[in-house]
């Protein structure tokens, strides 16, 4: 039998979009031969759709499509089978009253097949606002090749039962056991998971379990693009019944891959982790763009390494040419860092505008000196250096019609050692899940020789250095007061991420933290600053999320707490 594994892009919302989609990959699979195409999770809908499926008349549009898309495959690829991820209402007063489910096209006609059985509701996900649990094992009995196949169907999450793996599972049943009896010949994922740092290869090792406990191979089909701060990074694959991969699809990126069952090949691994996190972040610029309607990019560079990463980001994910820097130096921006921003644009092809502060900022301490009864002063007099640049950045953005891209780092936005309306301004806050020293260690990777067939295969300059020596090796520093630097205000960043890590994805408490052995005042204070820098989060850009736990829809802190 030989499967299709749909990788596909699907515009959050756009029915009729994604199903032209799914019929092109059909199509493509259909010239290779396929006799089953297998696409992610809600393939229909795009991942996650949140409060869209509450919309009637998105629910009553979905049965137009699927009966579209039956006709249409039935005209152009007769002899082949596809399975749609789709929501399944049901006529009931109690609420929810959505199947998260699977539906089979094939002959002219669909059908609902399988439902999923475990539904998340936990850090990005709320599927139980939505859905009702399936109840039953799903097995698809299949006619092809002269024999009849019996097909394990499952969605995403049923896979994830492994706690020794994972380090936790949902309540409920298991649905990889429940196929035992079943005697199945293949299991098959739907799948819409975001992307992680150490999620590839989490996923194979619980397609591996399930593969040996079922004596049977696994075919994983992930969703892969952008959809708001979610990044999902493709990378289907298939195991054989011993654990081992068999097939393996690209990260990043759409692909239509055909596997023969039975059939074994050595298979050339992913990318390594920093590549894998840099395509996952330009694929999660990319599409935050196009799908929200931007072509082009603004950013402020300021020759620091947190606007030249977004920078290199942004030429990645858009182009050179579609992304424009604003340099804005002030009377205390080091006559290096504005050479460094302008060498690294010119690296990057990027068109730069340069625009002095210094005029506002006098202009700002007269207007100010009446009701504060002097000039601005302290951390008033830098906050305000900050939205100065913030409202410059704001107004060319929406003259020209850009996205601003916000430039922020997960360590700054988690002390708060950032300016609402000024810095944090923007559409989207690229490494807004990035600790600092994440950054720094990026930034290396992208200047190394590991890095060259990733910067060219996405446009890049293969050779060199492009965030330059020069930025990499800077004391980090706002400047904004003479001779100013980060560890003025801040502990050392190697000192505070590990910190930040353990509170964040965590969740450990100060007191946890002095019990491990942290010095008492540091762990207090920065627990302090956490605490008091909510109500900024709150009003931040979206984010990409990269990590385990990220500032963003997972994050559900209050702001007034104790």
């Amino acid at each position: 039998m030989r499967f299709a594994l749909a990788q596909i892009n699907p515009l959050v919302g756009d029915l009729t979009g994604n199903g032209a989609r799914i019929l092109a990959a059909c199509q493509e699979a259909a010239t290779a031969g396929a006799d089953l195409v297998v696409t992610p999770e809600l393939s229909l809908w795009g991942y996650p759709p949140r409060d869209l499926l509450l919309r009637r008349s998105l629910q009553l549009q979905q049965q137009i499509v699927l009966d579209g898309l039956s006709g249409q495959l039935a005209a152009t690829c007769p002899d082949l089978a596809v399975l749609v991820g789709v929501a399944e209402p049901i006529e009931a007063a109690e609420l929810p009253n959505l199947y998260n489910s699977i539906a089979l096209v094939e002959a002219g006609q669909w059908r609902i097949v399988a439902r999923k059985r475990l539904l998340p509701t936990y850090d990005v996900f709320d599927e139980q606002r939505y859905f009702r649990p399936g109840q039953e094992a799903a097995v698809l009995e299949l006619q092809r090749a002269g024999r009849s196949w019996r097909l394990g169907l499952t969605i995403c999450e049923d896979l994830w039962v492994e706690e020794e793996l994972q380090g936790h599972r949902l309540v409920g049943p298991d649905p990889i056991a429940a196929m035992r009896p079943h005697k199945i010949d293949l299991l098959l994922n739907l799948s819409a998971s975001p992307f992680g740092q150490t999620k590839a290869s989490l996923r194979h090792q619980l397609a591996a379990r399930a593969a040996q406990g079922l004596g049977c191979p696994v075919v994983y089909v992930n969703q892969v693009g952008g959809n708001d701060e979610l990044v999902f990074d493709g990378a289907s694959f298939v195991v054989d019944g011993q654990g081992a991969v068999v097939a393996q699809l690209a990260c990043c990126r759409e692909q239509v891959g055909i596997w023969d069952c039975p059939s074994s090949s050595a298979m050339p691994p992913l990318p390594e982790a920093p590549e894998q996190l840099f395509r996952a972040l330009v694929l999660g610029v990319h599409d935050y763009a196009h799908k929200c309607g931007f072509r082009q990019a603004l950013l402020g560079l300021s020759g620091g390494i947190d606007s030249a990463l977004v920078a290199v980001i942004a030429a990645a994910a858009l182009g050179g040419e579609q992304v424009q820097a604003l340099l804005m130096p002030s009377p205390y921006s080091s006559r290096g860092s504005l050479v460094d921003a302008q060498e690294l644009a010119g690296r990057l092809g990027i068109h730069t505008s340069e625009v002095a502060i210094e005029a506002l900022m006098d202009c700002f301490a007269s207007s100010l000196g009446k009701p504060l009864a002097g000039p601005p002063a302290g951390i008033t007099a830098e906050n305000l250096q900050s939205r100065i640049r913030g409202t410059l950045l704001m107004a060319v953005a929406n003259q020209q019609g850009q996205l601003l891209l916000s430039t922020g780092n997960k360590s700054e936005l988690a002390v708060g050692y950032c300016t609402l309306y000024g810095d944090m301004n923007g559409g989207l806050a690229v490494i807004g899940d990035l600790y600092k020293t994440s950054v720094f260690e990026l930034c290396d990777w992208l200047d190394s020789p590991a890095s060259a067939s990733c910067r060219k295969d996405l446009g890049l300059a293969a050779n060199g250095q492009l965030i330059g020596a020069a930025i990499r090796t800077k004391p980090p520093s706002a400047e904004l007061r003479p001779e100013q630097l980060d560890s003025d205000s801040l502990p050392d960043y190697a000192v505070l991420d590990p910190l930040l890590k353990s509170m964040i994805e965590e969740l450990r408490s100060p007191e946890e933290l002095i019990a491990a052995g942290a010095p008492p005042d540091l762990a207090q204070r920065v627990g302090q600053l956490m605490a008091r820098a909510e109500f900024k989060r709150r009003q931040a850009a979206p984010l990409l999320k990269v990590s385990g736990r990220a500032f963003g829809s997972g994050w559900r802190m209050p702001i007034a707490a104790r």
